[in-house]
Formats: structure tokens, sequence, C-alpha cells
């Protein structure tokens, strides 16, 4: 995962761990890695004009990432 980009922890839960009721830890573990890396490198963001947060994290200024 690349630092800086976050995931809302109550929409992690509604969409992927109250849907899936994972049965074991390692499954539960691998689900949620899998949705975050869908959310953070796939799925477009409305409140941040269609982009993926990937995007806009490298669309940044290294003085933007320091502040």
């Amino acid at each position: 995962m690349i630092p800086g980009l976050t995931v809302p922890r109550c929409r992690l839960k509604y969409e992927n761990v109250y849907l899936k009721a994972y049965e074991t830890v390692p499954e539960a573990r691998l689900g949620i890695r899998e949705w975050i890396r869908f959310n953070n490198h796939e799925r477009t963001h409305q409140s941040r004009g269609r982009q993926t947060p990937e995007q806009i994290y490298f669309s940044q200024s290294p003085k933007e990432l320091a502040a």
C-alpha cells in the first residue's frame, strides 16, 4: 500500500466486511487487502474529480506531499 492513501473505515466495513462475513482471519485479511487495493487504485471518487486516490497522490508535488 502507498503511504498517504487512506480508506474510510465505515465504507470498508459496510462494503466489504459486513457483506462478506469472513470465516477466518486469513480470509478476512486477503479480502480486505483486495478491497483496499481496488479502492485506492481502480475506484474513481466523485469528490476527487473522478480520479482514484493513487492518481491524486502521484499528481502532487513533493512539497505538497511533505505538508
